[in-house]
């Protein structure tokens, strides 16, 4: 099978009905839209308008806070790093870096950083240099003999968990 051949199944997209083609199709003349009125015409962006009232989304209180400047982290856990180790991806001889972790394809891009976070089994004597790391992460690859370094200076370090 190739891409060219992909084919949706029959009648799962209907034709776009094509309006104001006379009036023998059924929608000709005013295209379905009545007569007159905002509506109507073109151009109408009436989405949240409720003729003159305050509009309920402004009407009610608002929520929450988003934090400007704040770090996106790309997250890894201690058992996919394991996983990827076992499937020969990762060189746990080498020192495993943010750009290793890429390459490897374990995550997709750096973002603001990487951070570790210790779900899942580690076993494997590896030094780790990551932008970001929880405690029982750190404690986690110490348990198993290796490092976990926090490199950027940014970073909240291995004492945020």
């Amino acid at each position: 099978m190739k891409l060219n051949d992909l084919r949706d199944n029959p009648g799962a997209t209907p034709r776009k009905q094509r309006v104001g083609r006379g009036p023998g199709s059924g929608r000709g003349k005013t295209a379905g839209r009545g007569i007159k009125g905002q509506k109507s015409r073109s151009g109408v962006a009436i989405k949240g308008f409720e003729g003159g009232q305050m509009p309920i989304y402004q009407r009610l209180p608002k929520r929450g806070f988003n934090k400007p400047g704040r770090k996106d982290w790309a997250v890894v856990n201690l058992g996919l790093i394991q996983k990827f180790i076992e499937a020969g991806k990762l060189d746990a001889g080498q020192p495993i870096t943010e750009d290793a972790l890429v390459a490897s394809g374990l995550v997709r891009r750096k973002r603001d950083g990487i951070r570790v976070l210790a779900k899942g089994d580690f076993a494997t004597k590896a030094e780790i240099r990551v932008s970001g790391a929880s405690r029982p992460a750190v404690a986690a690859v110490e348990a198993a003999g290796g490092t976990l370094t926090v490199t950027t200076a940014t970073a909240p370090a291995a004492a945020s968990d």
